[in-house]
């Protein structure tokens, strides 16, 4: 076959995993123990339920005094009212102090006052029992949970990890060189490992900014444009990205063969019609062709089969050619 120089844009496929764009780490708002467990890990959740109790038996008795502060500081208001009544009824009539009036008044400020102290403190045993439950703050599924009951957990200790419903991510952990060498930006294509026909196209969203140590990859997150349902919570998908169009020679695996154990192929001399090795350089493999970078120029004539029988300078008859 003649040699065509091309150009040619390849690809790269990475596998990843569809996650949530939103996490959510829930945590109680006070210290306890929890008591009662509900949730688990993969269970759906709607906004508001409960997940887990603390033991409440503390928050209960300070509301209990709470409320028995309020039934003393309203006791208090009246008694307090009451007096400073009669004391402006006697003022008016002549019958008393301004002094006495004025402590009446005094009095009965103070002590509303008081019952005002009494009701928040009562609103904030409230809030301290209803924080006992902790509850979903949006629709989702649970994906971690990090205690048992019987455990004893501090304020804003992780207890689940909710993956809130809504816009989904494909995540995938990248090599830094294929990072470098694929076109990063809009229109990824996402498809099902299990089944390749369910594609979206994706846009990358966030891109790490330092290598992971430990796995030496670049973690991207690819924002889907829609979620179809079969690409739930963790569910593996494929991600093709286009890398840099090159100048390229393809050629089919047939005519590969080597020399001193590098790549090369069989060229034709269109004069003699002898054959000659010539070394080559690959840039990739396809499933039915070589993709080569340099080593060949536009219009030589390249033996595509039957490479295996020839030796260097012996003379072919050309039986046929194709582009």
């Amino acid at each position: 076959m003649t040699t065509e120089i091309v150009d040619f844009t390849p690809s790269m496929t990475l596998t990843g995993t569809i996650e949530a764009q939103t996490r959510t780490d829930l945590s109680f708002r006070i210290n306890g123990k929890i008591s009662d467990h509900i949730a688990s890990v993969g269970d759906r959740v709607a906004s508001g339920q409960v997940l887990a109790r603390l033991d409440p038996d503390e928050q209960q008795e300070e509301l209990i005094t709470a409320q028995a502060g309020v039934a003393s500081a309203e006791a208090l208001l009246r008694q307090t009212s009451i007096a400073f009544d009669r004391q402006k009824e006697l003022l008016s009539r002549g019958n008393t102090t301004r002094r006495d009036y004025d402590h009446a008044e005094a009095a009965m400020r103070s002590s509303q006052a008081q019952l005002d102290q009494a009701h928040a403190d009562l609103k904030l045993a409230r809030d301290q029992l209803s924080y006992t439950e902790l509850r979903a703050d949006a629709d989702g599924v649970i994906t971690a949970q990090s205690a048992e009951i019987g455990q004893v957990v501090a304020q804003a200790q992780p207890i689940f990890t909710l993956a809130r419903d809504g816009a989904r991510d494909a995540v995938f952990n990248v090599h830094e060189w294929a990072l470098n060498n694929v076109a990063i930006g809009k229109d990824i294509a996402i498809s099902l490992v299990s089944d390749p026909r369910v594609r979206v196209p994706g846009d990358v969203r966030e891109v790490a900014p330092a290598v992971d140590p430990k796995t030496e990859t670049v973690r991207v997150k690819v924002a889907l444009r829609q979620a179809p349902d079969a690409m739930s919570l963790g569910t593996l998908v494929n991600g093709t990205a286009p890398m840099p169009t090159q100048k390229v020679a393809l050629l089919p695996w047939g005519a590969l063969f080597e020399i001193a154990g590098k790549p090369a192929v069989w060229v034709v001399d269109p004069r003699s019609t002898t054959v000659s090795l010539k070394p080559i350089t690959l840039s990739r493999y396809t499933k039915d062709r070589i993709v080569v970078a340099s080593g060949l120029q536009p219009g030589e004539m390249v033996v595509s089969a039957g490479v295996q029988l020839l030796r260097p300078g012996q003379k072919v008859e050309i039986a046929g050619s194709t582009r």
